[in-house]
């Protein structure tokens, strides 16, 4: 799957971290917890700039709850990390305690000084990953700019929050070259990367093989297969026949039938999905 997908304003967004990353005292690490590894971004390694980070484990309530400890463990070791879903309001105090918890020895330096500001962090992550989801979610004035789509958040937005807080929420970003085209898969999944500019059926039969290897019986649930034929191709097909997507003809209709598994997978509708172990990241 060849992908390149590198919008001018990503270079410009990068440049606008590097110039604000003096001005923060951490970083909060959004990652899509159904692909994390895939959501780490080399073009932030630098950025960090030995930063306190708390990695944000985001869309956890999709996520295989088998798989999540394990990625906790794993971010663990670079940094602090939470699972949440940016979606449920009940994960606004944990955030906001990782936030506080990080940044406390810088606090307490100014502290000791009889200085007292609020706590700065940078928001970043790929598109679509649930940035301004997670800044909503500690904001009562919902001003984040949100959508189902990369490329929502076009500049940087200070968010002022009433419990000491403020977060500079950025817009996605992705790297100018996938080394791995696994990565760039599941980046497609997930919704990273634009839909109109890949192959869509391809997508979705990447999608369905790999779905084929690690959840079969999801696959065979949702659509009301009794078996899994030999091939991405022909289960797309069986999937567009259980589900009546046909054309005149008889003929089914590959590319509804695409775009409905991507769709349901993005919505949970497969069950609770985490694509990569970190065993295999470890191997």
């Amino acid at each position: 799957m060849n992908i390149h997908w590198f919008p001018g304003h990503m270079t410009k967004a990068l440049r606008m971290m590097q110039d604000n990353i003096k001005a923060v005292d951490c970083i909060g690490y959004v990652l899509d917890a159904r692909a994390p590894y895939s959501c780490l971004n080399p073009s932030f390694t630098k950025l960090l700039n030995n930063l306190p980070c708390l990695f944000i484990l985001n869309k956890c309530d999709l996520a295989d709850d088998n798989k999540l400890n394990d990625w906790k463990q794993y971010f663990g070791n670079m940094g602090k990390t939470i699972l949440v879903s940016g979606t449920n309001n009940k994960f606004k105090n944990e955030i906001t305690s990782a936030f506080k918890s990080l940044s406390l020895p810088l606090v307490q330096k100014f502290r000791d000084k009889g200085v007292y500001r609020p706590i700065r962090a940078m928001i970043v992550g790929v598109p679509n990953s649930g940035k301004s989801t997670i800044i909503n979610c500690l904001s009562p004035a919902k001003t984040a700019i949100t959508g189902d789509k990369p490329g929502v958040t076009k500049g940087k937005q200070w968010v002022r929050l009433d419990n000491g807080l403020e977060l500079l929420d950025t817009p996605g970003t992705l790297w100018s070259k996938f080394e791995d085209d696994r990565v760039a898969a599941h980046l497609c999944y997930i919704g990273s990367i634009k839909d109109d500019i890949v192959d869509i059926i391809e997508v979705a039969q990447t999608l369905v093989d790999e779905l084929t290897q690690l959840y079969p019986d999801s696959l065979m649930a949702r659509y009301k297969l009794s078996e899994l034929t030999s091939g991405a191709d022909n289960i797309l097909r069986d999937i567009c026949i259980s589900r009546s997507l046909i054309m005149a003809g008889g003929v089914p209709d590959i590319e509804r039938g695409a775009k409905v598994i991507i769709d349901d997978f993005r919505k949970g509708k497969l069950g609770k999905i985490t694509l990569e172990s970190v065993g295999c990241v470890n191997g």
